[in-house]
Parts: structure tokens; C-alpha cells; sequence
């Protein structure tokens, strides 16, 4: 199956120059979600993740799914405000400004094995910040797992998270 041929393009949304990846067309397809299931399974079911880290929202719509089959727990990380208890904080860098995610703070230990999964890798800012609060938390074993990947968008944030393993399903060239 080609998971690209999934996915819905909106041109010149949210604003005129960008082309949105929409995933709503994937996920609606019970065929080709579980293939995004079974792909990330597969590629990390001999890591031992004991956590998968997922980013608000469209992460959660994988998270959820890929932490049973990896018989792993499931941590949220939401944007400010949105967690009920003690949280750890991350700053990244919006277009024009900047925003905040968070997690719980006893989300993680030392010794998890974490995977950061997220629908989209742009710019890698969100993604980063997970990996920093992460880190933050003591876990040094961390990998990355994204549904798609913008790789004409190309920034040093990337060049970090490309320093663990990262898998991608589809690539946008």
C-alpha cells in the first residue's frame, strides 16, 4: 500500500504558499491506518519501548494504537494548560512567535525506552521540544517515529532528532 496516495493535499491552507498534508483521508481508511500501525510495530518492536510519547492531537490518533502494540504505555504531551497535574515544560518557536507543550512531570523515568511519534515532521520544532522534555526526565534511550515528513523544509532542529532513530513512512521531497 502507498500511504502517500492516503493523503489529502489542501492547497493554500492554512494560509496561500502552503500545502497542507491532511491525514483525515488516511485515517479513515481502516487499511491504511493499521498499515501505519503494523509499520511502526515492526520497526521498533525489538527496542523495548516502554513508553510512546505522543504530540497533541493528531499523534494521539497513533499514540494510542501503536503503545498496545508495543505493549508500551502511552504519555500525552499537550500544549499549555491542558494537564491536570504537575507538568514539565517546553518552549518552541511558532512562525511568528512562540509556544509551549507540556507533560507530566512523573510521565517518564530513567529508565524508559521511549518512542516520540508524531503525524507530521515540518520544521522539527515540536518534536525537539518532546526530546528535550524527555531528556529532562533522565531517558537516554529515545527514537522517533513520524507519519510523514516535509524534508524540503530542512533545519538544524531536524539534524538533531535525525541523531536518534527516526522512521518515516512518507516522505514529501
Amino acid at each position: 500500500m502507498n500511504l502517500k496516495n492516503e493523503i489529502r493535499e489542501i492547497p493554500d491552507y492554512p494560509k496561500a504558499g502552503i500545502n497542507f498534508k491532511d491525514i483525515t483521508t488516511l485515517i479513515k481508511n481502516p487499511v491504511a491506518f493499521n498499515k501505519v500501525i503494523e509499520l511502526v510495530e515492526g520497526e521498533f518492536i525489538n527496542d523495548g519501548i516502554t513508553k510512546v510519547v505522543c504530540l497533541e492531537a493528531r499523534g494521539f490518533i497513533f499514540g494510542g494504537a501503536i503503545a498496545a502494540k508495543l505493549n508500551a504505555g502511552f504519555v500525552p504531551v499537550r500544549k499549555k494548560g491542558k494537564l491536570p497535574s504537575g507538568v514539565i515544560t517546553e518552549s518552541y518557536q511558532l512562525e511568528y512567535g512562540e509556544d509551549r507543550i507540556e507533560m507530566h512531570v512523573d510521565s517518564l523515568t530513567k529508565n524508559d525506552v521511549v518512542l516520540i511519534h508524531d503525524d507530521l515532521l515540518a520544521t522539527g520544532g515540536t518534536a525537539f521540544a518532546a526530546l528535550q522534555m524527555v531528556k529532562k526526565l533522565g531517558v537516554e534511550k529515545i527514537y522517533f517515529s513520524f507519519v510523514c515528513d516535509l524534508e524540503f523544509i530542512d533545519t538544524p532542529l531536524k539534524k538533531e532528532l535525525m541523531k536518534h532513530k527516526t522512521q518515516v513512512l512518507v516522505k514529501y521531497q
